[in-house]
């Protein structure tokens, strides 16, 4: 079967939405599946719902990469996105033709591309995702280098080369999954113009002429299909193959942070796209690791206790599912400092995106170091809710009992891999943690409730605090724990319910 490219594409009949020609106006430096799922989906719908008219000319950050499929393609490849939207199931095809190109600036054709992309009147934005690894300061890199092998190495040459040829400024937009990654690359690229002697003048344009942009990125991208069937069935249903096939989930939200601006100059909110320029995106981050991320944390341990295996089937029980949306909406949502109905909103969607039909979301992978995971993502909002309110979470801390009955449940043994538990139903599994944290837990694997409780709480190179001076929770924590160990993890989230209906 013939593989995609626009020949192919009219030939096979397909009747979306395609722009062939239009100016280079983003570098991308990046060109795996996320960006391609996310960044390029929306200029690709900018396109086509306001007229952008624009191209986005991909760059790999690395030397082994896409750029050679990518161009073979000519761009073009096929994204589904996949999952619930209003509880109702979606799965929508689009090829994506926002993308004209993919450049090795690890080869000297490619190198030199990207020099001129820079020099070019068309270029407004650079965007990236180069891993939380990618936004590094290597004083190895030299400005001779063809390429500077860092990232940041590579944006200070291509920057500099627009600032030697006399043109505008640029926006740049950062998606590393890292705090304040706008500012960590413009503070990279600093360091650039000190060690390489730089003028002042360059100096300038990078810090007042140009624009560094912290981003918030959410959507989860699966990234291609692995079932063989499943790609044969596709490719007789499209006419045409595709290794570049993209899949992400229907929802996704961009926050930039940035001035009010550049909300009107970026072509997202005209394309009603969920693209908020807000003044500090560290509330946003804050609503994601306490809604999202904490809700995961904070019922899946009890969930693969009481017998569950992915998180689509933990929607489908009441309990579980009431749990959730309990700690959610009581405990958590009133902690946070945003719009009550943007974070209702933000905790709505959960559901849909946990509920999806299309991924397989195994409790096991997301209990990976669980430890440090609910100390940043859950124990903020207990203790804030604490405060608050002068009562415990009912939700919140099951949730803590929960994941001490994980790290406990009929320890086995402790390997090279992990500490070794057996579960209610029989079976055994590995905990993966911090090595300190299993060998804790395999020393006080014949403790009860009570005892392993307060050694817990009181360890603080797991907490950063002994957390028996939060006023009770030591005594409902052991409490609970003592709960699960004899009537089960669902058994003691219905009485977090039912405790939770009792104070409100």
């Amino acid at each position: 079967m013939k593989k995609l490219n626009y020949e192919v594409l009219r030939e096979s009949g397909y009747d979306g939405y395609i722009l062939e020609s239009a100016p280079e106006k983003v570098m991308q430096f990046g060109e795996g599946n996320f960006l391609r799922a996310f960044v390029d989906y929306w200029f690709d719908v900018s396109n086509e719902k306001v007229g952008w008219n624009g191209k986005c000319v991909l760059v790999q950050p690395i030397k082994q990469g896409l750029a050679e499929l990518i161009n073979e393609q000519e761009g073009l490849y096929t994204l589904y996105l996949r999952g619930r939207e209003n509880g109702e199931k979606v799965d929508r095809r689009r090829v994506i033709s926002s993308v004209s190109r993919c450049l090795n600036p690890y080869e000297e054709d490619g190198f030199n591309a990207m020099m001129d992309l820079a020099r070019s009147d068309d270029l407004e934005y650079i965007v990236s995702n180069t891993t939380e690894a990618g936004i590094v300061y290597d004083p190895a890199c030299a400005l001779e280098d063809r390429p500077a092998s860092s990232f940041p190495g590579k944006l200070t040459q291509v920057l500099l080369e627009r600032f030697n040829a006399g043109k505008k400024g640029v926006v740049i937009l950062s998606c590393e999954l890292i705090d304040n990654n706008g500012k960590e690359l413009q503070r990279c690229v600093n360091q650039y113009i000190d060690q390489w002697g730089l003028s002042d003048d360059f100096r300038a344009y990078v810090n007042e002429e140009c624009l560094f942009c912290s981003t918030l990125v959410d959507r989860i991208v699966p990234g291609r299909i692995r079932d063989p069937q499943e790609v044969e069935r596709l490719e007789q249903v499209h006419g045409y193959s595709d290794p570049l096939l993209d899949v992400g989930e229907v929802f996704g939200v961009w926050n930039i942070e940035g001035p009010a601006w550049l909300e009107d100059k970026l072509p997202f909110k005209a394309a009603g796209l969920n693209c908020p320029v807000v003044l500090d995106v560290t509330p946003y981050k804050k609503r994601k690791v306490r809604i999202l991320n904490g809700a995961h944390t904070g019922f899946v341990l009890g969930a693969y206790l009481a017998g569950f295996d992915i998180v689509r089937d933990c929607m489908q029980d009441e309990t579980v599912l009431g749990f959730m949306n309990k700690m959610l909406y009581d405990e958590v949502i009133p902690t946070l400092p945003l719009d009550k109905e943007d974070l209702m909103n933000f905790a709505g969607a959960v559901q849909d995106r946990f509920n999806n039909p299309f991924v397989n979301h195994e409790l096991m992978s997301i209990s990976l170091n669980s430890t440090s995971k609910w100390r940043a993502r859950d124990l903020p909002s207990l203790q804030e809710y604490t405060e608050a309110k002068g009562v415990l979470p009912p939700c919140l801390t099951t949730s803590f009992a929960a994941y001490m009955a994980f790290y406990s449940s009929d320890i086995q043994e402790l390997t090279d891999a992990g500490l070794v538990c057996r579960r209610p139903k029989g079976n055994t599994y590995t905990v993966s943690d911090d090595r300190f944290v299993l060998e804790f837990y395999y020393d006080h694997r014949n403790d009860d409730a009570k005892t392993l409780t307060h050694a817990v709480m009181t360890d603080e190179r797991m907490w950063g605090m002994d957390l028996t001076t939060i006023p009770g929770f030591e005594a409902a924590a052991a409490e609970k724990l003592e709960l699960i160990r004899k009537e089960g993890a669902l058994k003691a989230y219905a009485c977090a319910l039912a405790e939770g209906e009792a104070n409100a």
